[in-house]
């Protein structure tokens, strides 16, 4: 008997096209939530640090990210205004966010060596500002994934699907 070889390229197509499509179908019903929304983007983040490494300017890994998370389904703003208002003055143009995510998760990217100090607190004022209970701060620059990645949490108590349990207040309730 004999084999005819089969051309399922297309299949795979539709299979991927599917596969998202659910997955948008899904986060319709079921919106993911901030640790949700961080896991899928410090997944995509890792992939990209070490398929691209680092040395990179900082609006590529923007680019680049924003795309793998939109193909991942996920709405994602580039470059976001981030209004501050200040004494009864409104300035639409104070900063910039470089990506927030389904409107509810900031990402900030640096491509530096080192973060310096004023990083986290960056991010954090923007989470502030934009009143939004998490961000990742993610440095393509860095040797390492794990030496360039930090969760920076404003006011954020939500961690039942977080995996990063560590330092959790675990008092018992009276």
């Amino acid at each position: 008997m004999k084999k005819t070889p089969i051309d399922n390229s297309n299949d795979t197509e539709a299979g991927l096209t599917r596969s998202r499509e659910a997955r948008e179908d899904e986060q319709a019903v079921h919106p993911l939530n901030e640790e949700e929304l961080s896991a899928v983007v410090v997944d995509a983040a890792f992939h990209l640090h070490r398929n691209l490494g680092p040395g990179l300017l900082e609006s590529v890994y923007e680019a680049v990210l924003a795309k793998v998370l939109q193909d991942r389904g996920l709405r994602v703003a580039r470059q976001l205004p981030v209004p501050i208002e200040f004494a009864g003055i409104r300035l639409d143009e104070g900063f910039r966010a470089d990506l927030v995510i389904e409107g509810r998760l900031v990402v900030e990217l640096k491509s530096v060596e080192h973060f310096a100090p004023v990083h986290p607190k960056q991010l954090l004022t923007y989470l502030r500002l934009m009143r939004l209970p998490l961000g990742l701060l993610i440095n393509f620059g860095a040797g390492t994934f794990k030496e360039g990645i930090k969760r920076i949490a404003n006011h954020h108590h939500d961690f039942a699907a977080s995996r990063l349990r560590v330092n959790q207040d675990r008092r018992e309730e009276p």
